[in-house]
């Protein structure tokens, strides 16, 4: 898929979707949020995408400025490590938000939530949103609340 010229006027709304809409965008900007920083290899064991996938959606992010890589050079072999950007930092509480209203609705309709959904999101603003979700489900019980947000 071709990436999209910027030089005529956008709709805003396609922006933000060019810019999050890849399959893999907003769960690689959680994933980087949460740690701090990610390498690549340490990321294909965590989430379920191809080295391909990864690879392309990282590139994306960088293009768009939500994600900066950067090598230690002080490694060997030298290792590469990807942050979220201060304008990807900006993001991170709509992305809450759209996080915890697709829970939401997906209770309400019944569609069936994958496990991983509590286990990644545990901290206080997610225990505290969807806690009777997260009950209901028996996913409450166990999670460790982390201090992080």
């Amino acid at each position: 898929m071709a990436r999209e010229d910027f030089s005529l006027p956008t709709n805003p709304y396609h922006y933000a979707l060019h810019c999050l809409g890849g399959k893999w965008k907003m769960t690689i900007l959680h994933e980087i949020y949460t740690h701090g920083s990610i390498h690549f290899n340490q990321t294909l064991k965590v989430i379920p995408l191809s080295e391909k996938v990864l690879s392309q959606q990282l590139k994306e992010l960088i293009a768009d400025g939500l994600v900066k890589r950067s090598v230690e050079s002080e490694t060997f072999p030298p290792s590469t490590i990807y942050e979220l950007t201060p304008e990807a930092r900006q993001l991170i509480p709509a992305l809450d938000i759209l996080y915890i209203w697709s829970i939401r609705q997906m209770d309400a309709k019944e569609i069936p939530i994958d496990a991983d959904a509590f286990v990644v999101h545990k901290t206080e603003n997610y225990v505290k949103a969807l806690g009777d979700i997260m009950e209901a489900n028996g996913y409450y019980e166990g999670l460790e609340r982390s201090p992080k947000r």
